[in-house]
């Protein structure tokens, strides 16, 4: 997102960028990383919760149904295995001790010569994508390891509706990629080997949301497993069964939620789905994304919603028209803007529109509008643990403050977006490319 907001708002060349991007040759700080996470309950009530949770459930993204409820029993165990480097162990270790303790789950690492319930295999990713091409990772039931799943990939044996309960599965993901996107698919893929299978479009607080704005579980999803596991549910039962124990389940779970609130969002059509996923689809050309992307807002427009969908369809269309509308994008960042900050649950995906709003002011050299919607944003990042987003709107705030001579503290700013940045991004000429092109949106002296 961040290549398509510097190529509309790049100012012309200037000495005052090449003597920036000499400084981006320097060392790099040491990665930093996050410590004890700090997830929110959701914020919507048990009935809202409970359609989520069938949803979720009852259904794969692809819309075909699920008969039934399916779970591991007992002691869960999680294997890791290839060329694994230390930070990823250390956010299996981090996400497996968040399990235990926010959704209750009987959950440990795999001891050695333990066969694991959970198999997490690492794969270049382009081994990977040769599966299936338009995945970053994704968790297949029934199989243990790369080899078995490359055998049975054309067989019932891993399509989820055939469970009747869940004794293996693994999970497959890219090593040759950010310790951020290794971690993502870790929580992403991990939670779908647990429990819901399915993604909405309409969930505001979740992982389990194709928008990919939230990339570790938050409190809704840890909610969502603690109730597939909860003693009231077993293997087997029937969506009616599930839907007739939910109330009682949550009341239990979450009593926050037992209250009115307003009546549960509108199933997404398929029509709207479809023309999302051709806006966000690499395969189609520039025109066609964008066009797939107007369809999105007025299909939203046309059903009336004021929710996250809408948002997002804006969000899409903005980003869309950077490099030929600018106008029309930064209409659309405002509009989707709005939304985000009218709801309750919604702060990250605020700050990724921040994100855009903050290239288009620092460009304009309006470092005061420019800090100001950087430190509205930064809490709800650093709570999302979104090290990509959380040093790009540092380096951004960096550049601000020295458009106002604060060159000490830009330097300070500068140095700490770097240490996440090496998370966010990975490899150094990566992290040294992304602060170039973030300098290059400030103007030079002769611009302002």
């Amino acid at each position: 997102m961040l290549a398509m907001a510097v190529a509309a708002c790049t100012p012309a060349p200037s000495a005052d960028i090449a003597q920036r991007r000499a400084v981006a040759a320097v060392p790099l700080p040491p990665m930093r990383a996050f410590d004890a996470p700090r997830s929110r309950p959701s914020v919507r009530t048990n009935t809202q919760l409970a359609g989520d949770f069938l949803d979720l459930t009852f259904r794969l993204e692809s819309g075909r149904e699920i008969d039934r409820l399916t779970r591991f029993s007992g002691e869960i165990t999680v294997g890791l295995r290839g060329p694994a480097d230390a930070t990823l162990k250390r956010d299996l270790a981090r996400l497996l001790t968040r399990l235990q303790r926010e959704a209750g789950l009987p959950i440990r690492a795999a001891r050695p010569n333990e066969t694991p319930s959970i198999i997490v295999e690492v794969l270049p990713r382009q081994k990977l994508q040769r599966a299936v091409p338009q995945a970053a990772c994704f968790v297949v039931p029934r199989v243990s390891g790369w080899d078995e799943f490359r055998r049975q990939r054309r067989t019932g044996a891993v399509d989820w509706t055939t469970l009747e309960r869940r004794e293996r599965a693994s999970v497959f993901l890219p090593g040759d990629v950010s310790p951020q996107e290794a971690r993502d698919c870790l929580h992403e893929e991990i939670a779908q080997a647990l429990g819901p299978l399915n993604d909405l479009y309409r969930l505001p607080d979740s992982v389990f949301n194709d928008d990919n704005f939230h990339t570790v579980l938050t409190g809704f999803d840890m909610l969502m497993l603690r109730v597939t596991y909860d003693p009231a549910l077993s293997n087997g039962m029937s969506k009616q069964q599930v839907a007739a124990a939910l109330p009682g389940i949550l009341a239990r779970l979450n009593p926050a939620g037992q209250r009115s609130g307003p009546p549960p969002s509108p199933p997404t059509p398929r029509i709207w789905i479809d023309a999302i996923e051709d806006a966000l689809s690499p395969r189609g050309t520039p025109a066609q994304r964008r066009a797939a992307a107007r369809r999105a807002v007025d299909l939203a427009d046309s059903a009336g919603w004021r929710d996250t969908r809408m948002a997002f369809a804006l969000y899409a269309l903005g980003r869309l028209s950077l490099n030929r509308e600018p106008e029309l994008a930064l209409s659309s960042f405002l509009d989707a803007a709005a939304i985000y900050r009218s709801l309750p649950d919604t702060q990250i995906q605020a700050a990724h529109v921040a994100m855009q709003l903050a290239a288009f002011s620092l460009s304009a050299g309006q470092s005061g509008a420019t800090i100001g919607l950087i430190d509205e944003s930064l809490p709800a990042v650093r709570q999302a643990e979104n090290a990509a987003l959380l040093s790009t709107l540092m380096m951004m705030r960096a550049e601000a403050l020295d458009l106002q001579g604060k060159t000490s503290a830009a330097r300070a700013e500068r140095n700490e977006a770097l240490g996440w940045a090496r998370y966010g991004f990975g490899a150094d000429d990566v992290v040294r490319a992304r602060a170039t092109e973030i300098a290059a949106l400030a103007p030079g002296p002769s611009d302002r």
